[in-house]
C-alpha cells in the first residue's frame, strides 16, 4: 500500500508511483499509433467512413458504466479485506486482556498468545502464497503446524485444545472459556471470509465484457473524431484510452487486495502490529512497526 503525501500540481503528471501508466502504455501507444494510421489513411489515401459522434457517447456511457461497476465492485472486495484484518488484529488485543483476565499471566497464557501470532502470519502466507515459516518458528517452534493441509487452522485449533485441557483442570471458569471461545470463533469468521476473497474472484464474465468493450471503444473513436478533432485526434484518442484502460487496470489490482503489489493491502504490516500487541501483553520487547520503504508499506 502506498502512504504518501499528495503531490503538487506540476509533480502529479509526472509520478510513476502508484500509477497504472506503466501497466497501460502499450496499450495507450497502440491505440494511438492506430489512431494516426487511421487519420493518414483517410487524408492521403481514400477517405474512411465515419461513426456518429452521438453514437459513441452512447456506447462511452454504456461503457462508464461497466468501468463503473466493476470498479465499486472491487472496491468493495479491498475494503472488505481491509476491515477483515482490522478484525483481526482486535482479536488479538481482546484475546490478550481476556486471557489476562480469566488464565493470566504465564507460560499458558503466552503459549495462546503465540500460536494466534503464527496463526496471523501463517494466514498471510496462504493468501499471499509464500512460506511463512521463517516468522512462525520464533513463536511456535520449528516445523510446528506447518504439516497441516491449513496451517492457520491447526493454529486455532491448538488454542482450543489448550482452552481444553485449562477448563478440564478448572483453572479456567465457563464465562472465560466462552468469551475465549468466541474470540476465536471471531478468527475463524475473518479467516473464511479472507479465503472467500482470495479464491472467489469477480464473475470473468465481467471481466471480459468490459476487456472487449473496451477495446472495441477506442478502436471506434477515430473515426468518429476524424472530422471535428483533427490532427489533434490521435492526442484526444489517447487520453480516453488512458482513462479507459486505467479504470480497467486499477480495478484488476484492487480485485485482488492480498497480493504484494503496490495497491495491495499491507500484510506484513498488519502481521507487525499483531506481533506488538502480543509482545506488550506479554511483557516482552516489542518490535518496531514496519515502515514505508519507498513510500511503499508492504
Amino acid at each position: 500500500m502506498i502512504l504518501r503525501d499528495q503531490p503538487s500540481a506540476l509533480h502529479l503528471f509526472f509520478v510513476m508511483q502508484g500509477s497504472i501508466v506503466p501497466k497501460i502504455i502499450s496499450k495507450i501507444l497502440g491505440i494511438t499509433a492506430f489512431s494516426l494510421g487511421v487519420l493518414l489513411l483517410d487524408r492521403f489515401v481514400l477517405p474512411l467512413p465515419r461513426v456518429p459522434l452521438a453514437a459513441m457517447g452512447v456506447f462511452g456511457v454504456a461503457l462508464s458504466l461497466f468501468l463503473g461497476f466493476r470498479n465499486n465492485a472491487a472496491y468493495d472486495r479491498w475494503w472488505e479485506a481491509r476491515k477483515l484484518w482490522g478484525g483481526m488484529i482486535a482479536d488479538m488485543r481482546n484475546l490478550a486482556r481476556q486471557t489476562e483476565v480469566f488464565v493470566g499471566a504465564g507460560a499458558e497464557r503466552d503459549k495462546m498468545l503465540s500460536h494466534a501470532v503464527a496463526f496471523a502470519h501463517l494466514h498471510r502466507g496462504f493468501l499471499r502464497g509464500v512460506d511463512a515459516r521463517a516468522d512462525v518458528e520464533p513463536w511456535v517452534g520449528d516445523g510446528a503446524l506447518t504439516e497441516y493441509q491449513n496451517p492457520a487452522d491447526a493454529a486455532l485449533r491448538a488454542i482450543a485444545e489448550q482452552l481444553r485441557g485449562l477448563v478440564d483442570r478448572d483453572a479456567v471458569s465457563g464465562f472465560g472459556q466462552m468469551a475465549v471461545s468466541q474470540v476465536l470463533a471471531s478468527f475463524g469468521l475473518a479467516q473464511a471470509g479472507c479465503e472467500r476473497i482470495a479464491t472467489t474472484p469477480l464473475p470473468f464474465v465481467y471481466s471480459l465484457l468490459v476487456r472487449r468493450t473496451t477495446y472495441l471503444y477506442c478502436w471506434l473513436l477515430p473515426f468518429a473524431l476524424m472530422g471535428d478533432a483533427g490532427w489533434g485526434m490521435p492526442l484526444f484518442v489517447a487520453v480516453v484510452a488512458y482513462v479507459f484502460f486505467g479504470l480497467q487496470a486499477v480495478t484488476n489490482e484492487l480485485e485482488h487486495p492480498f497480493r504484494n503489489v503496490q495497491n495491495g493491502l499491507p500484510l506484513d504490516a498488519m502481521c507487525r502490529v499483531i506481533e506488538i500487541s502480543a509482545c506488550e501483553a506479554m511483557g516482552r520487547a516489542a518490535p518496531a512497526p514496519l515502515a514505508p520503504l519507498k513510500h511503499v508499506l508492504s
